[in-house]
């Protein structure tokens, strides 16, 4: 079989998703199920984190389907498809969740790097509205998107501040740094070390690694004899590269103290490199505040209500099921407007919904009330560019498991 060229190949799936977009605006509004897509990431680099979301993903459906459902009583679907947190792979299944189930909305992709090559080759040119809980990387900010792409979760450009001044507070003054090469490490890595040297710390030496390398012990050795480290600061996927490499740090004495973020929290990390090797370690994450009466309704409603994004994939749900309920009662069928449709059912002004107010929130929009959701993840009032502000939680190793407290 002959090779398509990849910038042949890029035109192609292009071109598939627009010709998919008529038959999509098309479908009447409430036609027997109602169905959104979910680009999830069960393959991949981190498939516990990934198994949790959907988890959290199927339990919103399920809950809204047990209200009332969608428009006189329809279900709501899930048309689920894995990234594998690989952009060809969420290409590939962007496109058959926009061609063949024709969905007007998808929650996901969960990694930066796949969210960034499925909306620039598929959806955003088929009109298909994004919602991602979990994709933070600063470049998708600014993509050129018709605005059809939102996150429930906050920037990577907040994440690495936050992590930078928690490094600071914790007393370190000198880390070295060593990332993934994929969009959220990279990202993230960015965004830290510039702002800790702002805040008066020193980078003794930084590099890009690759993922899933047997062996990383010529980089730690390297960057444990530049400029006396006092800590690593570590960006990567637990099961990419991050466990191996806190495992051989610790295995040769390079390391022993590691900071990070959100792609290395697991409880894989715990199990395999063992909780006496990670006394010292503080992972950050995006994360929701379980004092607020939100966050506490969607605990009674999902068993795992703690674990990251998992309140951010409840949120993105509901948000797209309200997207669609209202564009329905407004006569313009799944899909048209439909990224209006988002902004009307979260951003003020409107009667506030929960995250378990499903059926008052049908009869609202049914009355033709405003809607104001009020998420377990917080208020998502989205900006003009799909962001959302976030909180941010300081993770710890305790009895066996990662502990987690706000940061202020």
């Amino acid at each position: 079989m002959k090779k398509i060229k990849s910038g042949a190949w890029g035109r192609l799936r292009r071109t598939l998703a627009v010709a998919a977009l008529t038959s999509v605006v098309a479908a009447p509004a409430f036609a027997g199920d109602i169905k959104i897509g979910a680009l999830n990431a069960l393959t991949g680099p981190i498939p516990d984190l990934a198994k949790v979301i959907l988890e959290s993903e199927q339990a919103a459906v399920a809950f809204i389907n047990a209200n009332g459902g969608m428009g006189s009583g329809d279900a709501l679907v899930l048309a689920s498809g894995d990234s594998g947190c690989d952009a060809k792979a969420a290409v590939d299944a962007a496109t058959k969740i926009v061609n063949v189930e024709q969905v007007s909305i998808i929650i996901g992709p969960l990694c930066s790097g796949a969210t960034i090559g499925a909306v620039q080759a598929v959806t955003i040119p088929a009109g298909v509205v994004n919602i991602s809980p979990s994709a933070t990387s600063p470049a998708i900010t600014d993509l050129d998107d018709n605005d059809n792409v939102f996150r429930t979760c906050p920037s990577d450009a907040y994440q690495g501040v936050t992590l930078a001044k928690l490094a600071r507070s914790m007393g370190y003054s000198k880390l070295a740094t060593t990332y993934a090469n994929d969009d959220y490490n990279a990202g993230l890595h960015d965004v830290f070390v510039q702002a800790f040297t702002e805040a008066g710390g020193t980078i003794t030496a930084d590099q890009m690694h690759e993922a899933n390398k047997a062996s990383y012990r010529s980089e730690l050795a390297t960057l444990a004899s530049s400029g006396d480290p006092e800590a690593l600061a570590l960006f990567a996927y637990y099961s990419g590269s991050g466990i191996t490499i806190m495992r051989q740090s610790i295995e040769n004495g390079f390391f022993g103290n590691f900071i990070g973020a959100d792609g290395m929290l697991a409880q894989e990390t715990i199990d395999q490199v063992g909780a006496s090797n990670l006394g010292d370690t503080v992972l950050t994450t995006g994360t929701a505040d379980p004092s607020s009466s939100h966050f506490q309704t969607y605990s009674g409603l999902f068993d795992k209500p703690s674990d990251p994004y998992a309140a951010q994939a409840w949120d993105a749900v509901m948000i797209a099921a309200l997207a669609i309920e209202r564009a329905g009662h407004k006569g313009q069928g799944n899909t048209r407007d439909l990224s209006a449709h988002v902004r009307a059912v979260t951003n003020a002004p409107g009667e506030e919904v929960g995250p378990g107010d499903w059926a008052k929130a049908k009869k609202l929009i049914a009355a033709g009330k405003d809607i104001n959701y009020q998420g377990a993840a917080g208020d998502h009032e989205f900006d003009a560019n799909g962001d959302v502000a976030g909180i941010y939680g300081a993770n710890v190793v305790e009895g066996g498991k990662w502990v987690q407290t706000l940061i202020d």
